[in-house]
């Protein structure tokens, strides 16, 4: 199957999950708000599984495992006794962390909050208990769809996420059912009952258990059996082990800034007067960082995950030249499709908050989060697809050191903004700060991999860059005037006065920008253009 009906699959399948991602998150946002204490209580307890997997084993599973694994289908097996092996000692390594993970959740609550009240604490440390048990099925769902992949079956990880989604879904459906909505806060966060906390915590983590156990099906239709084998000793993982050394203290030093990041922004918790929904916190930077994500994880993750394992293959192989010329193409697919996707956000950064609130204040305070994160999407999405061809060179080395000089630029960056900014601008600070220190990451990472590979300057990837942000400058200005067709960014205007509004707004100024970019793109004679237009007529044919 070819790379791009590979990245096709996958893409598929995130945009599925994605929208009912947003469907999940604006239903979440109905019942707790996103600028209220509680949304940041929840906030805070469904993201620490997170940063715990990815603290303890992220960095394995992202870095070495796909090299390894396709290298054991060499093996008389075909990879069956490393692959038994190695779920086996995962699903025991997952099982222990989570156990130690959810019996110290009071302890985790204390250390990614800053200033807050015992009441605060309380709810938060109450959902922890309910969501920590995700880290167990984050572990496992990783581990098993990392095998698919390196089998070249990249579809069904991709669609997992949808399982959950709609298992998330229906929980939340039951909550609006039972207990309504609110969101705005004006429940006390005192007098959140027990079933409250049960019934929206619970429903996240089936989700999440949901997703990895139906990939369980995947390995069964590719031939893939489980069967446990604690027979860990000689059977090869002790040079993985190795060469994730350096990927583990990378993941370490990232949550380190993600703890910093989350602390500081908790700040403005402990400021917030009675219901004050214009101040963002956590949630907000939740659900900007999801909006962030989306284009991230429809087109650079699919297109990277498609190309990882190809590039592995060539790198084993020793084909340095296909090696870069894969990678060349999957940057220049990334950066037109990010310099797009930069341009409608920050044009619709504030009708898009709409979506998921409801009052003016509350909705800049988001609006201004997303506009922050998206200038970095290009540089994180061509960081993201470097570090895949570092790994499949087995160099963790590189990448530990352009990460740690990011991560501590950013800690330094975060503390002086959490002793100088305002309240109100805090948190779309850290956002902003993230894309700088993302874009100098972005050029270390260029430049070690020229050295380790060398010059990509043949490929041209500058002036494509070049062409693809003139085309994205144009389409802005055409999607800002049609913005102020829909009436502007103002109180009351159609493009944020209702949900629908909104997202008849956006649709038709999206939909203008995609035309007019892809018009661009071909007056300036950029070859992927003819790709995206194949492409986009091949889907809708379907």
């Amino acid at each position: 199957m070819s790379v791009a009906k590979n990245s096709l699959i996958m893409a598929s399948g995130t945009i599925l999950s994605r929208i009912l991602g947003f469907v999940r998150a604006v239903m979440l946002a109905g019942v707790i708000g996103v600028t209220t204490n509680a949304a940041d209580a929840f906030g805070v307890a469904n993201q620490l599984p997170n940063n715990v997997y990815a603290i303890i084993v992220g960095g394995v599973l992202n870095a070495v495992l796909v090299p390894q694994i396709v290298r054991s289908k060499s093996h008389a097996d075909g990879g069956k006794g490393y692959i038994d092996r190695l779920l086996t000692l995962a699903i025991l390594v997952f099982g222990v962390v989570t156990l130690v993970a959810t019996v110290s959740a009071p302890i985790l609550i204390h250390i990614y909050t800053h200033g807050w009240s015992q009441q605060q604490l309380a709810l938060a440390t109450a959902f922890a208990y309910w969501c920590l048990p995700q880290l167990f099925f984050y572990g496992l769902y990783s581990m098993l769809g990392e095998v698919l992949n390196a089998r070249s079956a990249f579809g069904p990880y991709m669609w997992a996420p949808v399982v959950n989604n709609v298992v998330s879904i229906a929980g939340l459906g039951a909550y609006i059912w039972l207990f309504g909505v609110d969101p705005t806060g004006k429940q006390n966060i005192t007098d959140w009952s027990s079933q409250q906390v049960t019934l929206l915590a619970i429903s996240a983590t089936l989700g999440v258990a949901a997703q990895a156990l139906i990939l369980f099906v995947s390995w069964r239709r590719i031939g893939l059996h489980y069967k446990p084998n604690f027979k860990f000793r000689g059977f090869g993982l002790r040079p993985a082990l190795k060469a994730a050394t350096w990927t583990l203290g990378m993941v370490l030093i990232t949550q380190i800034g993600g703890l910093v990041q989350t602390a500081v922004a908790s700040i403005t918790v402990s400021h917030r007067v009675g219901n004050q929904v214009g101040v963002a916190s956590i949630a907000a930077m939740s659900i900007a960082w999801l909006i962030f994500m989306l284009p991230h994880s429809v087109a650079t993750v699919s297109i990277a995950t498609a190309y990882f394992t190809k590039i592995s293959t060539h790198a084993h192989e020793g084909r340095l030249d296909l090696v870069k010329a894969d990678l060349v193409t999957g940057l220049r697919l990334i950066s037109v499709i990010s310099v797009l996707s930069t341009a409608v956000l920050m044009v619709l950064a504030f009708p898009f908050s709409r979506v998921f609130v409801g009052e003016f204040d509350g909705m800049i305070a988001l609006g201004l989060v997303v506009m922050a994160f998206v200038i970095g999407l290009v540089p994180f999405s061509f960081v993201f697809m470097m570090q895949k061809a570092f790994y499949a060179l087995e160099d963790t080395k590189s990448p530990f050191w352009f990460t740690v000089g990011q991560t501590l630029l950013y800690i330094v960056g975060a503390l002086v903004m959490g002793a100088t900014l305002p309240l109100a601008w805090l948190v779309a600070g850290l956002a902003l700060l993230m894309s700088v220190t993302v874009l100098i990451q972005a050029r270390a990472a260029y430049v070690l991999l020229g050295r380790r590979i060398g010059s990509l300057k043949e490929f041209k990837i500058t002036s494509l860059n070049t062409r693809a942000v003139i085309a994205g400058i144009v389409s802005s200005a055409a999607g800002f005037g049609v913005l102020q067709l829909f009436g502007g960014i103002h109180a009351g205007s159609f493009a944020v006065a209702t949900v629908l509004s909104a997202l008849i707004a956006c649709s038709g100024v999206a939909v203008v920008m995609v035309l007019v970019y892809l018009l661009m793109l071909t007056l300036l004679k950029v070859e992927e253009a003819k790709s995206a237009i194949a492409t986009a007529r091949g889907i809708l044919r379907r």
